[in-house]
């Protein structure tokens, strides 16, 4: 079973962002601030929607310089279509047999990326808890951008 989870977008402004898709009644259904790693995830919903289909908003902390982008350029605004699988290993491999490049190997169990053939980035999650680690994933180096 595959769930479709989540469509990512990165913004330069969250609360600009929210304010537009509270406009047209997508509401706040969660918020992540991730000190270390200086950025916060919003996820969005229409009313009925939540944890069926939801945007996920990215927002990268500026510098401590307090400068930033005002544009991410070349397209990089649009970040992923996110899935939720039952077993990413079983994925991975069904998709390396087919010819695609695993951008960002399963190593931790959890979570990989791969890209459409015509370039849009997907994420898979595992389904549950994160399965153990495994060869040849656990090894495998990233390739490309994703």
């Amino acid at each position: 079973m595959t769930k479709y989870l989540h469509t990512m977008i990165r913004v330069t402004d969250l609360d600009a962002t929210i304010a537009f898709f509270d406009m047209i009644g997508v509401k706040v259904v969660r918020r992540r601030d991730f000190e270390k790693g200086r950025f916060t995830l919003v996820f969005l919903a229409a009313p009925g929607q939540e944890g069926v289909a939801e945007v996920e908003l990215t927002y990268n902390w500026p510098p401590e310089d307090g400068s930033a982008p005002d544009t991410y350029g070349d397209g990089r605004n649009f970040g992923h279509l996110a899935y939720r699988v039952d077993n990413i290993y079983e994925t991975c491999r069904r998709l390396a047999d087919a010819g695609v490049t695993i951008l960002r190997p399963p190593r931790d169990g959890h979570m990989a990326f791969v890209k459409t053939p015509d370039g849009i980035s997907l994420e898979l999650l595992q389904e549950g808890d994160d399965l153990p680690s495994q060869e040849p994933w656990a090894s495998m180096e990233n390739t490309g951008s994703w």
